[in-house]
C-alpha cells in the first residue's frame, strides 16, 4: 500500500480498481471542494464573476500554473478545457501552403491526429506520421528514426510528452532542440506530463505546448492549458470568435483576449488548479511519485509473463513514468475492457494503437499492490475460461 490516508483523500468508489488514472485523473477531496466554492461564487453573482471579476481570479490561477510548470510569464498561458482543444487552436490557422508537411510519430494520440488530418487536408499539406519502430532502445535511436522523416517541406514537428496507447516517455528537450536548429516551429503534446515527469517549459525549445492539469494534476475534469511563446502566439487565430476579438477592453494581450474571452462558461474547474499544486505541495508529491513509478516498474514483468508478450521499452524512468503500456493479443479489446470492469471491477484501458493492443495500467497515491494483484487474477481467470486473450509462448 502506498499510503492509506491518500487513498481516504480521493472520492473514487471504494469498489473499483482504478487502474487508469491516465484517461482523466481523479480529484481529492479538498480540490473538489475548492472547486465547489468557486462554483457557489459563481452562483451567487453570476455576471460579477463572469464579466468583471472572473480576468483577475484566472489570473491569480494561470500565475500559480506558470510558476509550477516554469513559464516564465503567465499571460504566454491560457486555459482551455482539454488539450484536444489546444491542439485545435494550434492547427487550425497554422500557415500551411500545399505540399508543406507537419512531422510526427505514428503513435500520437488519435483526436490529434484526426485534428491535424482535418486541416492539413484543407490546406492540401501533410500530416507525416512517421514510423517509430518498437521497441525503442535508445534515446539516440528513436530521435534518428523520428527525424527520417524531415524533409525540406517539413515546417513544424508535433509530438508527445508522454503518449497516450504506448505510455512512452519521448525525448523532447532533444528534439526540440534539433528541431529548432533546423528553423521548425515546435508543438509538444504534453498531456500526461504535469506533476507526472520533471520538466520546466521554460527550458524547452519548444513554441507550443498544450496540457492537462486534470490528469496527473488532478485539477477537477475540463481544466488544460496551451503555452504559446510570444513569437508564434500571432499564429492562434481563436477558435471561438466572440468578446475577445476587437474588445471593448482589450487587455495588455490579444492572444489572451482572443482565447480566454469566448463567451459564458463555468471556469472554476480553472480556479481550483492552486489548490491541486497545493495538495501536492502538501503531501510531498515528488515522493509520492516515486513510489507509484517503483510498482509499476517492479510489476510489469508479471505480466509480460501472464499474456506472453515483451516490452516495447527498457524498463527504466528514462522511458516509463505511472503508467505503462503492457502488449495484449486480443481481437476484441472493447469487449475484454468492459468485461473487465463489469465482471472483476477493474478500470482500466485496452487500446488500439494501429494493429497493436496494449493494456495500460496507472499508478497513483491512492493504489496499493492490491490493484495489481486483482488485475493478474482476472486476467489468469480470463485467459483459462474464454478466448479473449491469446497467449503466445
Amino acid at each position: 500500500m502506498i499510503n492509506n490516508n491518500l487513498r481516504d483523500q480521493f472520492l473514487l468508489r471504494k469498489d473499483i480498481n482504478f487502474l487508469n488514472f491516465g484517461s482523466f485523473g481523479a480529484t481529492p477531496k479538498p480540490v473538489f471542494e475548492y472547486y465547489q466554492q468557486w462554483q457557489k461564487v459563481l452562483e451567487a453573482e453570476p455576471v460579477q464573476f463572469i464579466a468583471f471579476d472572473g480576468v483577475e481570479y484566472l489570473s491569480t490561477s494561470r500565475a500559480a500554473l506558470a510558476q509550477f510548470i516554469h513559464v516564465d510569464d503567465k499571460d504566454d498561458l491560457v486555459y482551455v478545457t482539454n488539450p484536444s482543444f489546444a491542439v485545435n487552436i494550434i492547427a487550425k490557422a497554422f500557415p500551411l501552403q500545399e505540399g508543406d508537411e507537419i512531422l510526427a510519430t505514428d503513435i500520437e494520440y488519435g483526436a490529434c491526429d484526426r485534428t491535424w488530418d482535418y486541416y492539413c487536408e484543407k490546406k492540401k499539406a501533410i500530416y507525416k506520421r512517421q514510423k517509430i519502430n518498437l521497441p525503442v532502445t535508445t534515446k539516440e535511436q528513436f530521435i534518428e528514426d523520428f527525424f527520417k522523416g524531415l524533409t525540406p517541406k517539413t515546417k513544424a514537428i508535433f509530438i508527445s510528452h508522454i503518449t497516450s496507447a504506448t505510455a512512452l516517455i519521448f525525448p523532447v528537450k532533444e528534439i526540440c532542440e534539433i528541431a529548432k536548429s533546423k528553423g521548425l516551429i515546435t508543438i509538444v503534446d504534453g498531456a500526461h506530463a504535469p506533476a507526472h515527469v520533471d520538466f520546466k517549459i521554460n527550458e524547452l525549445k519548444v513554441d507550443f505546448y498544450v496540457g492537462a492539469c486534470h490528469k496527473w494534476m488532478m485539477a477537477p475534469k475540463g481544466a488544460s492549458f496551451l503555452y504559446a511563446h510570444k513569437s508564434v502566439q500571432h499564429l492562434c487565430e481563436p477558435l471561438v470568435v466572440s468578446w475577445g476579438y476587437k474588445a471593448a477592453k482589450p487587455s495588455a494581450s490579444t492572444f489572451l483576449d482572443y482565447h480566454q474571452m469566448i463567451g459564458t462558461r463555468d471556469f472554476s474547474a480553472f480556479l481550483a488548479v492552486t489548490m491541486s499544486i497545493i495538495f501536492m505541495k502538501d503531501h510531498n508529491w515528488p515522493e509520492v511519485s516515486k513510489k507509484c513509478h517503483e510498482m509499476v516498474l517492479a510489476n510489469a514483468p508479471l505480466f509480460y509473463d501472464l499474456l506472453g508478450t515483451t516490452p516495447i521499452s527498457p524498463l527504466t524512468n528514462e522511458w516509463i513514468g505511472q503508467m505503462i503500456s503492457i502488449p495484449i493479443h486480443t481481437k476484441e479489446p472493447e469487449i475484454l475492457q468492459r468485461k473487465l470492469f463489469k465482471e472483476f471491477n477493474i478500470e482500466i484501458p485496452i487500446m488500439r494503437q494501429g494493429e497493436d493492443i496494449y493494456m495500460r495500467y496507472s499508478i497513483n497515491a491512492f493504489n496499493s499492490i492490491q490493484d495489481l494483484e486483482a488485475l493478474h487474477n482476472a486476467l489468469s481467470t480470463i485467459i483459462k475460461t474464454t478466448d479473449l486473450i491469446e497467449v503466445k509462448k
